[in-house]
């Protein structure tokens, strides 16, 4: 009799896990990443963003219009805006209101009229100073001021994670979504703004400054919402997709249209391959948007951001190492697909972003699949497990705004891929995903419902498998035996209750 050991797909680039340091939080963590009691007792409805950014000295001013509705009576209200942004008054009813900060971000406002249950109130919130200022967007976000080639100002935002309150006041907490927003950006001459949304109108003021308004009437996360300033040119198109015809617009340098209107012709390769997996894009009212930025790109709604060279690969490389990831945009593949997961299903707390990247990154497997066949997919999904590190729980730490490890990414779509050949119903698979984006759709959710969710719908309970692979940094090995014709095996180095099916193949 002889016992083997295998250890399974999830490895490490050395095989190695790392034990971390149970991290420290504040109060700032705190009041930044839970709902607290100023937080809990008003219903985001509407948000009104007037900015003007002032590239010369790297500030901005502006007003925020918070429309919200009473779920029950409450007297202080928690607005946040990071420093060294300031908020220099608060007005309701025509009234200033007190206002003290708690902690480095938090302001807790005082009301003076009675809050009186499903009433709807404004807030108008006036502010003014210099962002932060993005030092490695979309990584390290904030503010991005530059120039473009030519000389002319060329100014981003990216806030995940950092949250939306580094440029502007917000209830910068995921788990409430306005149910739409106007964002009215003035620009210096020469210079337009593209944001989320139908643009609705171009005011002209008289020194030559002009203001472009947008509108997004589709529920939004905070930092979802982008403003993007620089000598653009436009093109467009329009898809015809499962809900009737989608306007596409592109918004980039006029050095670069050229290239962009080859580049981005794999906009229409994306929609097609998403909406057969996933279900109708979920923003037809808002249009779809590439724009070019200063950095990489993100998946801001509507309004997806693009730096990504007008090359396939990820910076002209496959991530996988397969071949595969060359056929296609990385930015305009993995950025779009966050559509659906990210800006139509989003996490209640940063620490469930697994939600939105391993979805995400499975979605990069699908795509290729769509076109290039199902072994081109797996190929591409199971080279990138090299790049998986086993270092710490991809789940992150609730309620301090906190997400886990990075493979988040990587492990989480290799997740899904193992839990696909366990369902091994490839229409099965499909009508999975699509049932998730229907009944999840606009809305915000907890990491556990996608878990219950998957298990309810493939039939098979799950949980262990998110368990591990969530939760937990081992790797799981395969002891078997094989003695008289007969084959023995079980899991060890795995979570209690671990029991993932193995596919066997006898070979006479």
């Amino acid at each position: 009799m002889k016992t083997i050991k295998l250890a399974i797909w999830i490895v490490a680039m050395h095989g190695w896990v790392i034990t971390q340091a149970q991290n420290a939080f504040d109060r700032d963590d705190t009041l930044r990443g839970s709902i607290t009691r100023a937080r809990a007792w008003w219903d985001l409805k509407y948000y009104r963003l007037e900015i003007e950014p002032k590239p010369e000295s790297k500030t901005l001013s502006g007003k925020v219009d918070i429309h919200y509705e009473v779920l029950f009576p409450g007297n202080l209200l928690q607005i946040d805006l990071q420093p060294p942004l300031a908020i220099e008054k608060i007005i309701q009813n025509g009234e200033n209101l007190d206002f003290i900060k708690d902690g480095e971000n938090a302001h807790l406002v005082t009301l003076k009229k009675n809050q009186v249950r499903g009433s709807r109130q404004v807030l108008e919130v006036y502010y003014s100073g210099a962002p932060k200022e993005a030092k490695n967007p979309p990584w390290q976000g904030g503010v991005q001021w530059t120039r473009d080639q030519d000389g002319n100002h060329f100014i981003a935002t990216s806030c995940q994670g950092l949250g939306a309150s580094a440029w502007w006041p917000c209830k910068d907490h995921m788990y409430d979504k306005p149910d739409s927003v106007s964002i009215s950006v003035t620009t210096p001459p020469g210079l337009m703004d593209v944001s989320n949304g139908k643009l609705r109108s171009v005011t002209a003021h008289p020194d030559g400054r002009r203001t472009f308004e947008w509108f997004v009437s589709n529920p939004i996360n905070n930092y979802g919402v982008n403003m993007n300033i620089g000598r653009y040119v436009h093109f467009s198109d329009t898809f015809h997709g499962e809900q009737g015809i989608l306007d596409l617009d592109f918004y980039v340098l006029p050095y670069n249209l050229e290239k962009a209107k080859e580049q981005f012709k794999q906009a229409k390769l994306m929609l097609r391959a998403f909406e057969h997996w996933f279900g109708p894009y979920p923003f037809y009212r808002d249009g779809y948007k590439l724009v070019e930025t200063p950095y990489l790109g993100m998946e801001h709604q509507s309004s997806i951001t693009y730096g990504n060279g007008f090359a396939n690969g990820y910076r002209g490389t496959d991530l996988s190492g397969t071949g595969w990831g060359l056929k296609w945009d990385f930015i305009i593949i993995h950025e779009s697909g966050h559509e659906w997961f990210a800006n139509s299903i989003t996490y209640k707390d940063i620490a469930d972003m697994w939600v939105h990247e391993s979805f995400t990154n499975y979605s990069e497997n699908l795509f290729t699949e769509y076109y290039y066949g199902k072994e081109a997919g797996s190929d591409y999904v199971i080279g990138t497990r090299k790049k998986i590190r086993n270092d710490k729980p991809i789940i992150g730490t609730y309620n301090v705004n906190r997400s886990g490890s990075g493979d988040m990414y990587y492990k989480g779509g290799n997740m899904l891929h193992t839990i696909r050949q366990m369902v091994n119903n490839d229409e099965k698979w499909r009508r999975i995903l699509r049932k998730m984006n229907q009944q999840f759709y606009h809305k915000t959710v907890d990491g556990s419902e996608i878990e219950k969710f998957m298990s309810k719908e493939t039939g098979k309970d799950l949980s262990k498998i998110f368990d591990q692979y969530l939760r937990d940094t081992r790797i799981p090995t395969l002891e078997y035996t094989l003695e008289n014709n007969k084959l023995t095996y079980r899991w060890t180095n795995a979570v209690p209750g671990f029991n993932m099916p193995v596919r066997i193949h006898l070979v006479p």
